[in-house]
């Protein structure tokens, strides 16, 4: 996610947020099956969002920390993880062997894991005491959930058992970021995270100098994704992998880039430019079939984690095979 670092929330400075007491229930009725845009409650500033069970989807909320869960088909939105003054949640995985939902946790340094079934606490993590952080992404594989740092060039790694169990604190790993990851202090550098089908690998969006690596889990070294020798991905912010095509959100672009990947995922190239006009700043994407499903932020217009309490924020769904096709444009 891309944020304007002079209103980035730092560990040092009070957490500020707008919280409404509202019922935890938001309920939106449609005419007609797997609506094309999903209002989410106003007042909550979505970022992350992450694929459940079936046709459910969750998304959370920068100020307070609130999850919500969508059912795609109907539109049915209901508040899973109430607000909190003292969280936040930008980026989201959920685990279907645990049914957890683990998020992200901004400038707190911190990762949250929720029950996906009644959003009851789980755990809290520190992952940092560094008062330098931006928890901004994180995946699950078999072995552990993976967490970016946009703030320091490392990965966070949290070791999972074989059926998703969660470890002790003390287990936590700081996994250095080597290679060819390119690194500038004080911009958003590693954003959405993925990981590849087996999971071999890792691919990491770098924000700030709009480039794809592939990251080795357990060393943290990077080879950067060849698409051509330009950085293409201006604006690149969270990702979704689907066999070897990747989807990748440019977020202040109003626009995904569909990328499809080698043998290897050391190389690819752009095949599809996917545009929509309900798409407001999207953050991130996630997918069901042909369809996918992105966020809007609308960080242009509204200061990341300080919205009004009637600003509204919405789920738009965009097709796989795109309503606007663009040739690849250089940035």
């Amino acid at each position: 996610m891309r944020k304007f670092l002079s209103i980035v929330v730092r560990r040092s400075s009070p957490l500020i947020f707008a919280i409404i007491v509202a019922p935890l229930s938001f309920m939106v009725a449609h005419g007609q099956p797997y609506p094309t845009v999903i209002a989410l409650p106003t007042g909550f500033q979505p970022e992350g969002i992450t694929s459940g069970r079936g046709l459910v989807a969750y998304s959370g909320a920068l100020n307070g920390g609130a999850i919500f869960r969508t059912n795609l088909r109907t539109g049915e939105v209901d508040t899973l993880v109430p607000p909190r003054a003292d969280r936040t949640a930008v980026g989201l995985a959920f685990d279907p062997r645990s049914h957890l939902i683990f998020a992200a946790g901004g400038a707190l340094g911190t990762a949250y894991v929720y029950q996906a079934t009644n959003g009851e606490d789980v755990a809290i993590y520190q992952l940092t005491e560094s008062s330098t952080t931006f928890i901004n992404d994180v995946v699950i594989t078999r072995t552990a959930a993976y967490f970016t740092d946009s703030f320091r060039p490392v990965l966070y790694r949290l070791p999972l058992s074989a059926r998703g169990g969660l470890p002790e604190p003390s287990a936590i790993e700081e996994v250095p970021l080597t290679g060819d990851f390119v690194f500038i202090p004080g911009d958003f550098n590693a954003n959405g995270i993925e990981a590849t089908p087996r999971d071999n690998y890792l691919l990491v969006m770098n924000t700030a100098v709009g480039e794809m690596y592939r990251i080795e889990p357990d060393s943290g070294h990077a080879t950067r994704v060849d698409l051509g020798g330009v950085a293409l991905l201006v604006g690149g912010d969270g990702i979704w992998l689907k066999g070897h095509t990747l989807y990748v959100v440019q977020n202040f672009l109003n626009q995904i880039a569909s990328v499809r990947l080698g043998i290897g995922f050391t190389s690819g190239r752009i095949t599809n430019i996917i545009t929509d006009p309900d798409l407001r700043f999207p953050t991130t994407v996630t997918g069901f079939g042909t369809r996918l499903y992105a966020v809007n932020a609308r960080f242009n217009e509204i200061p990341p984690g300080s919205p009004n309490p009637d600003d509204e924020f919405e789920i738009v769904q965009v097709l796989q095979r795109p309503r606007i096709l663009l040739e690849p444009t250089l940035h």
